[in-house]
């Protein structure tokens, strides 16, 4: 079933059928078979045309909030180029719980309208566009990447807390529990019953604001050491009440939040994010019973849980909880992750993330039924054009952007 967006505002050139949609065979006949990663997929009435999606990805580029003409470019780019979905990069339910001060928000009226321009843009060229919600907790209040890491060693790094003078608000830093994540972190608070109702409202008005932009889908981002994230982990949360302790205490707030976010969203996709290990030194539990850090054996009872709340899908990622960890920096390294909560829970749609660069891998965590979509970030900003030229090398043809046709000859010839 094709998707049902209302007509442009403007005028943009239509495509049949949509970019990054293979052709039918009977004009190639090489698409007589389709690899899975171009394979259609529905999900609550919202078709899309493939399985290769764009990661949320933080640009650290917003105005208070508000989504720039950066994320209209960065973001309309993948739409024009052939990938099956974007979602909005982490975006903050409230101003203090955004990452930077540069960070994306929905907590106002005031950011819908910015938003919306980028999905009408999306829609527009036949992509599936949706957000990422997010609650930074304990890993609020931080400077922007752009100061504190010097990746091309061009430019003076800093400290990691965002401070008053620098747009930040380190006294207003809230987590599980008063454990920062380190000592070059703010320090929380610790969130009482009050603090958490809060911030579950803040997660519905959020949604009703994705309502009012056209988001396609909802992400809510329970991984990378984020509110979420710290809740659920007992490296992060050592409260003694009902929502700390045993595994079923510590995943019991994160899945009312769901729970709400489910009750709220209810006629279109929900995904939930997790990290599914700490990577943290040793077992995830230790030789006396007690759960040591997060892993794959709580992950998947959370999911559990959350399969019975009714997602649509788990954006299965790992990590960034523990400040000492250290990640395997192979392709794929996260992909056994997902293949494990694909196999509790088969009827369930996983995506998987991280390192992954080869559209012959991609094709093959597919095909060997370890996820059911792939999810890029840094191959996709290195090569936006990335499931067209997947598409090349796996054999099939694609339709490219009218305007892109040229650089895609070989392709469409063959």
């Amino acid at each position: 079933m094709a998707n049902q967006w209302p007509a442009p505002e403007q005028f943009f050139v239509k495509t049949e059928p949509t970019i990054g949609a293979a052709f039918p065979p009977n004009t190639f006949p090489q698409n007589e078979v389709l690899p899975k990663l171009f394979q259609p997929l529905s999900i609550k009435g919202v078709t899309f045309k493939n399985r290769i999606w764009v990661s949320p990805m933080c640009q650290y580029s917003s105005d208070n909030g508000h989504a720039t003409d950066w994320h209209l470019v960065h973001l309309g780019g993948f739409a024009t180029r052939g990938v099956g979905a974007i979602c909005v990069e982490s975006t903050a339910v409230v101003p203090e719980g955004r990452i930077s001060p540069q960070d994306a928000g929905l907590w106002s009226d005031s950011h819908v309208a910015p938003l919306e321009r980028i999905v009408k843009f999306a829609h527009a060229h036949g992509t599936v566009i949706g957000v990422q919600l997010n609650h930074a907790g304990r890993k609020a209040s931080t400077l922007s990447p752009f100061i504190t890491y010097d990746t091309s060693r061009t430019r003076p790094t800093g400290k990691f807390i965002a401070d008053q003078e620098h747009g930040g608000w380190p006294d207003n830093v809230w987590g599980p529990t008063e454990i920062p994540y380190s000592d070059t972190y703010p320090r929380p608070k610790a969130m009482t019953e009050k603090e958490m109702l809060y911030v579950e409202e803040a997660f519905i008005s959020a949604i009703e604001r994705c309502k009012k932009a056209g988001f396609d889908f909802v992400e809510i981002h329970a991984a990378h050491g984020y509110l979420v994230h710290q809740f659920v982990s007992p490296l992060s949360n050592n409260r003694t009440d009902q929502y700390g302790g045993s595994l079923e205490n510590r995943i019991r707030w994160p899945l009312r939040l769901i729970k709400r976010c489910r009750e709220a969203w209810p006629d279109k996709p929900l995904f939930v994010r997790i990290s599914a290990n700490d990577w943290a030194d040793g077992p995830e539990k230790g030789l006396n019973g007690e759960w040591r850090q997060w892993g794959i054996e709580q992950s998947t009872v959370f999911v559990g849980e959350m399969v019975k709340l009714g997602i649509d899908l788990l954006d299965c990622s790992t990590g960034a909880n523990w400040s000492k960890q250290v990640v395997p920096d192979t392709p794929g390294y996260q992909v056994p992750y997902a293949e494990a909560i694909k196999k509790a829970y088969p009827k369930l749609l996983v995506g998987t993330v991280g390192l992954i660069t080869e559209p012959k891998d991609a094709e093959s965590y597919l095909q060997d039924g370890k996820a059911d979509v792939v999810l890029l970030a840094r191959a996709m900003v290195a090569n936006p054009h990335w499931a067209i030229m997947a598409a090349d090398e796996l054999g099939i043809a694609v339709k490219p952007a009218h305007q892109y046709e040229r650089a895609w000859v070989n392709m469409l010839l063959k």
